[in-house]
C-alpha cells in the first residue's frame, strides 16, 4: 500500500459518524495494514516525526480497540465511552512505539488500551472507590473475571485465587463483597407506595438550615450589627467595670471574685455588685442602639 493511496483512503472513511453502530462500520471499514506498511509508517513517525504516518497507525488499529472494549461490557459502563478510552491509550502506545524492537503494533497497544479502560472503569463503576492500590486493581478484574464462572466463592477457591494472586485470602473476601455491593440513591425517585415517596431520602432529612445565602448574608449583618453595639456600650463604661467583665465573661480562664477583690483592694461581694451594675449598663445601652 503506497502513500498516496493511504492518504485518499483516509480521507474517504466516514469517521464522522452519528451512532456507535456506525463507528464500529466505519472502523472496520479501515484497511489492515499489513506488516511492511506499518513498519514503514512505524519509521516514519518514530524518526521523522510524521503526524501523517502516526495518524494512519491509529485509524488501522481502531478496530482492533472495538474488540477489546466489548471485552468490558459487563461492568454497566457505556461502549462508546470504553471506546473513546480505549482509543486514548492506543494513542499514547503509538505515541511510544518504537519499530526497532520488532514486534508488531497491535501486540505493544493492548496493555496501553487495556489501561486506559481499566482506569476509567475504576473511576465510574461505583461512586465509591473499589479499588485504591495496584494489587486491588489487579484483583478487581481477576476475580470479576472468575465470580463470571464460578459465582459466590466458596474457601477453597478464594484460597485458590488468593495464591494465584499473591493476596490474602481475606483481601479476596473484601473485594468480592465490594463487588456484590450496589450504589444507593442520595435523593430517589418517586416510584414507591408510601404516601411521603421522599420521606426517607437523605436529602430531606440531611438539608442545612443555614444552606440559604439570603438567610446566612443577614445573619452575618446582624451578628456584626450587634458586636458594634456591644463594643459602644463597652466603651461607655468606666475602666474599672470594663476589665470586670471582660475577665468575667469574656476571657478564658475567666476569673474568681476573689482574685479580683484582691487586685482591686475590695471584698468579693463589691466586685459582684459592680459586675451587675455594668451589666445592666450594657443592657440599656444596647436596648437604646
Amino acid at each position: 500500500m503506497n502513500n498516496a493511496l493511504i492518504a485518499t483512503d483516509i480521507n474517504r472513511l466516514p469517521l464522522r459518524a452519528g451512532s456507535e453502530e456506525q463507528y464500529i462500520q466505519a472502523v472496520n471499514a479501515i484497511p489492515a495494514l499489513d506488516a511492511e506498511t506499518e513498519q514503514d509508517l512505524a519509521l516514519r513517525y518514530f524518526e521523522h516525526n510524521d503526524l501523517e504516518a502516526a495518524r494512519w497507525l491509529v485509524l488501522a488499529h481502531l478496530r482492533f480497540v472495538v474488540h477489546v472494549a466489548r471485552g468490558y461490557n459487563g461492568y454497566g459502563l457505556p461502549l462508546a465511552d470504553l471506546i473513546q478510552e480505549g482509543n486514548v491509550g492506543l494513542m499514547k502506545a503509538v505515541k511510544r512505539f518504537d519499530p526497532a524492537v520488532g514486534v508488531r503494533l497491535v501486540s505493544f497497544a493492548v496493555h496501553w488500551i487495556r489501561s486506559e479502560i481499566h482506569e476509567f472503569i475504576l473511576r465510574n463503576w461505583r461512586i465509591v472507590k473499589v479499588a485504591t492500590t495496584k494489587a486491588q486493581r489487579k484483583l478487581f478484574f481477576n476475580l470479576r473475571s472468575a465470580k463470571k464462572r464460578l459465582g459466590w466463592l466458596n474457601r477453597q477457591e478464594v484460597e485458590a485465587v488468593a495464591s494465584d494472586l499473591g493476596v490474602k485470602p481475606e483481601v479476596v473476601t473484601e473485594m468480592e463483597s465490594r463487588l456484590a455491593a450496589q450504589d444507593v440513591e442520595f435523593d430517589p425517585g418517586p416510584e414507591t407506595d408510601t404516601e411521603e415517596p421522599h420521606a426517607s431520602a437523605p436529602a430531606q432529612y440531611l438539608m442545612a438550615d443555614n444552606a440559604d445565602p439570603a438567610s446566612s448574608l443577614e445573619q452575618t449583618d446582624w451578628d456584626d450589627s450587634r458586636e458594634q453595639s456591644l463594643q459602644q456600650a463597652m466603651s461607655a463604661l468606666d475602666a474599672r467595670s470594663r476589665d470586670i467583665l471582660v475577665r468575667r465573661w469574656l476571657d478564658e480562664p475567666k476569673a474568681t471574685l476573689q482574685t479580683l477583690a484582691d487586685e482591686y483592694g475590695v471584698s468579693a461581694e463589691r466586685i459582684r455588685q459592680l459586675e451587675k451594675q455594668s451589666i445592666t449598663q450594657l443592657k440599656a445601652q444596647l436596648q437604646s442602639a
